[in-house]
């Protein structure tokens, strides 16, 4: 396979740094910080550049696209998250009035404030900064929360860009952030994870490589997935083996790996068949992160 190595992933745009250090300045101005994580990958999703900053801030950890991910697993990493004031909560931001939830949460963890400002008879505004990493659904809950668009979305990382103050309602204000990554992607496992989830963009990988890097974690995650969705039947998956030069041979060399084999499947499953009947495996490669990506295998988590 062609084009950009998957086995180092690192893509930090210049613009993230700048919007780190905005985040910083602007971090002292909210009341609580909503942590949007991909319920798909919430522990790849952590970046230390935020938590370095949010420090003992009440958090909120917004476990987003929870549609997608079993129940059992959600309630795990809600009771996982949920400590002293930090809250972990559940929810689907494309679904409307899905945030109704987060309202009280978040004047529960930022009581303190406002029973300041009561005890003075003053009535302030709660200010939340909503920070995550790219395309994690940072702006599509903001503008749930508003009831319409008020920030600029899309299903690609790093739409929003700059400082955006939104009115919720008379008595809270959210800050949206521009989707950041952590500037040293060491961690490669998390780097897969948010590349299979569309965080990092597809145009700095080889999209067939992550495609089939993802197949094969869903070959132990979600078998019976793939062989709904694509005819891929594990136990028919012949290893070529050609790995020692004592095996090498001319018949071994034209062996289809395990990654093209499973290309193959998807390809003639999608009816992505070139002229000749010709598994077109570069579409199929994109058609399984997309399936991925919208939940059409089922529910998964890679966490």
């Amino acid at each position: 396979m062609n084009g950009k190595s998957n086995s180092l992933i690192h893509w930090f745009p210049g613009h993230m740094t700048k919007s780190l250090r905005e985040m910083q300045a602007n971090l002292p101005l909210a009341d609580v910080v909503l942590y949007v994580l991909d319920a798909r990958a919430p522990q790849s999703c952590f970046n230390p550049s935020f938590d370095e900053m949010v420090g003992d801030k009440p958090v909120v950890y917004v476990l987003n696209k929870a549609d997608l991910v079993p129940s059992s697993a959600i309630n795990l990493w809600k009771s996982k998250l949920s400590k002293g004031n930090k809250v972990a909560v559940a929810v689907n931001a494309s679904s409307s009035g899905s945030t109704k939830i987060l309202l009280p949460i978040i004047e529960k963890i930022a009581h303190e404030k406002l029973e300041r400002y009561r005890a003075k008879g003053v009535k302030v505004a709660l200010r939340g900064m909503v920070i995550g990493v790219p395309n994690s659904g940072k702006s599509t809950l903001i503008n749930n929360f508003c009831a319409k668009a008020k920030t600029v979305t899309g299903n690609r990382p790093g739409v929003t860009r700059g400082k955006q103050w939104v009115r919720v309602n008379d008595y809270f204000e959210l800050l949206d952030t521009p989707g950041t990554l952590y500037p040293k992607l060491s961690d490669q496992q998390a780097a897969l994870h948010l590349a299979y989830i569309g965080s990092i963009k597809d145009g700095v990988t080889d999209i067939m490589a992550i495609s089939v890097s993802l197949l094969k974690h869903l070959l132990n995650l979600a078998p019976n997935a793939l062989k709904e969705r694509y005819n891929i039947i594990p136990e028919k998956l012949k290893d070529p083996d050609i790995d020692g030069i004592e095996n090498f041979s001319m018949d071994a060399l034209e062996q289809k790996s395990i990654g093209e084999q499973m290309l193959e499947c998807v390809a003639v499953c999608r009816g992505l068949v070139q002229r000749g009947g010709v598994a077109d495996i570069e579409k199929a490669a994109v058609a399984v992160l997309d399936d991925f990506r919208k939940g059409r295998l089922g529910k998964i988590i890679l966490d």
